[in-house]
C-alpha cells in the first residue's frame, strides 16, 4: 500500500472530514472510495475508445446490427 500525500484548502478538508463522518467512515476511506470510482470511470471510458477504434470503417456493419436487434425486439 501507498501513502500520498494530498495538499487541499483547509476548508475543503473541513467538508470531506464532515462527509466522511456523516457516511460513518474515515477521510482515508472516503478518499479510496473516490479514486476508485474515478479509475472505473477512466477505465471505461478507455475501453470503449479501444473498441470503438476497432470498429471505425464498420458503422455500416453496426447500424446493420442494430436493425436486426430492433426487429428481433419487435
Amino acid at each position: 500500500m501507498s501513502v500520498v500525500t494530498l495538499r487541499i484548502a483547509d476548508t475543503k478538508h473541513q467538508r470531506l472530514k464532515a462527509l466522511a463522518k456523516n457516511k460513518g467512515i474515515s477521510v482515508n476511506h472516503l478518499l479510496d472510495e473516490v479514486t476508485t470510482l474515478i479509475l472505473a470511470e477512466f477505465d471505461s471510458k478507455t475501453q470503449f475508445e479501444i473498441r470503438a477504434q476497432r470498429g471505425q470503417g464498420n458503422a455500416s456493419r453496426g447500424l446493420e446490427l442494430l436493425d436486426k436487434a430492433k426487429g428481433l425486439m419487435n
